[in-house]
């Protein structure tokens, strides 16, 4: 089964990574764009190309990035490719300058930090746990 690409998700995920809010996006496309406008631009699956190359162009990564990310292929890469031992981190991809491999590394770390934030809050509600039965 294909999964489908959702170009106005991976608007919102590129936007984010960035730091950039809706009302700036809005903006930088023109008088006619407001937030909710953006909101609701997020929600669609596919975004016509005149529109995703201003976008591309207000955010500075590339048309493709959003024609062609896919999240959960990413995970999938992430998961089968990383070895956490005693909480360091040892796979070293080589990226090049391309703004898409830098994109995506920035996500993979994000991943790599939210999973052991994840396991010390674990491990932390398993300590707490104990304290409270005794």
């Amino acid at each position: 089964m294909e999964q489908k690409i959702h170009q106005g998700r991976n608007v919102k995920r590129f936007r984010e990574m960035l730091g950039i809010k809706q009302e700036t996006l809005a903006f930088d496309l023109g008088k006619e764009w407001n937030q909710k406008k953006i909101s609701m631009l997020e929600q669609k699956d596919v975004i016509e190309d005149d529109l995703l190359n201003q976008i591309s162009n207000s955010l500075k990564i590339p048309v493709e990035a959003f024609q062609n990310f896919d999240e959960q292929q990413s995970i999938n890469i992430i998961s089968n490719t990383f070895h956490d031992t005693q909480g360091l981190i040892n796979y070293n991809p080589t990226f090049n300058n391309n703004p898409i491999d830098k994109l995506i590394q920035l996500h993979d770390e994000k991943i790599a930090l939210y999973e052991r934030m994840l396991k010390e809050k674990d491990e932390m509600m398993s300590r707490l746990e104990k304290l409270i039965a005794k």
